[in-house]
């Protein structure tokens, strides 16, 4: 939401968020302040859309490096704070993510080296106690920005580059569910670090700080899910008990079904067969629009996933996660026989969590 999409290349669409027009509207008054002309204020902006476009390379060295080992990258969206390549997936080996993680900085390392070349050959390279981020020759500031890019994604923490080296290469030795605790464990104990720096010295390092303590959090959380949802059929975790419409119910049958029961998102089934899905929100823009006595076929959603009881839970949970809704029909030989939501397996991840902690104390108690 809120991205607009300004180009693709090697299939892999490249999108601007919303909140990007504030670093340039940020950029523009900083300059104007400093040079009080046009020509030095739209110099900044040019800056400024140069060096994302460095950002955008260091993000396409990650998609492209990723594609060797048949990963796909859904998008690239430029914020405020860089870049984001949306892999479909992390790489399974632990030697893949390392070469992986390690191409965007590689692409910022060429591009500063190229532009070294040139400013040697062209003579023009000036001393770097003369250069800022706002002064200094052009093709100088974006080398050293360059350089600042690479030192700052290899620091050793997530969400940057430096978190998934380091956790490539513990992994390469450690089971990679304890591997991804160490290095977030790592990367918030250099988060503490920054921020009590920045309490003192830059008030931009608590941001860092804060940024990295919940990337660092997220990532350990998300790997302790994908590692709790490995190897379980999707047929454990199903809702067997559930309502179902057809497609010549009235949208008052789903209101009446809705009120009855906790279920929100309904399968609409005939001869057998899913032919759809009726979601709650659906529902109520429908309702809103004075159409109570609609049928179920003028609303339900005829683009939707299904899942097999005996395909994994992980690979379904990711599906479930990507097409932006919150139910999925399960099938078996064909005919449905549940539903799988994404409240369902948080039940069942906490129902394993406490299993599991008992299972330690009566380990211990023996």
């Amino acid at each position: 939401k809120w991205s607009w999409k300004i180009g693709s290349y090697k299939g892999i669409g490249v999108f601007i968020h919303a909140t990007f027009l504030l670093i340039i509207g940020w950029v523009g008054l900083s300059y104007w302040q400093q040079t009080q002309t046009l020509a030095g204020t739209l110099e900044g902006i040019l800056f400024t859309l140069v060096l994302f476009g460095c950002v955008v390379a260091h993000e396409f060295g990650h998609a492209l490096t990723a594609r060797r080992y048949g990963i796909k990258t859904r998008d690239i969206t430029l914020y405020p704070i860089g870049g984001v390549a949306r892999l479909e997936r992390m790489p399974d080996q632990p030697i893949q993510e390392f070469w992986v993680a390690l191409a965007g900085p590689a692409v910022n390392v060429v591009i500063a080296g190229v532009l070294f070349i040139w400013l040697n050959l062209s003579g023009t390279i000036a001393p770097l106690a003369d250069l800022s981020l706002t002064t200094g020759p052009f093709i100088e500031r974006l080398m050293l920005v360059n350089i600042t890019l690479v030192l700052f994604n290899l620091i050793p923490a997530f969400p940057m580059d430096g978190g998934r080296v380091l956790r490539s290469l513990l992994a390469m030795r450690l089971e990679y569910t304890r591997a991804t605790q160490i290095a977030a464990s790592i990367g918030q104990g250099l988060a503490l670090v920054f921020g009590f720096v920045g309490l003192f010295i830059n008030p931009f390092l608590v941001f860092i700080a804060l940024f990295v303590w919940i990337g660092a959090g997220q990532e350990s959380s998300m790997v302790q899910m994908k590692s709790a949802l490995g190897g379980i059929p999707v047929g454990r975790v199903t809702i067997t008990e559930f309502q179902s419409l057809h497609p010549r119910d009235t949208l008052g049958r789903a209101v009446e079904l809705i009120l009855a029961g906790s279920q929100t998102d309904f399968p609409v089934v005939e001869n057998e067969a899913v032919v759809g899905v009726v979601t709650r929100n659906d529902l109520l823009a429908a309702l809103s629009r004075q159409e109570q006595a609609a049928t179920v076929d003028s609303i339900m959603q005829r683009d939707f996933q299904v899942v097999d009881a005996n395909e994994m839970l992980e690979p379904a949970f990711a599906r479930l996660q990507s097409c932006s809704c919150h139910t999925m029909p399960v099938t078996y030989h064909g005919k449905l026989v549940g539903l799988l939501t994404t409240d369902n397996i948080g039940e069942f991840m906490m129902i394993q969590s406490v299993l599991r902690q008992t299972r330690k104390q009566e380990g211990v108690a023996a």
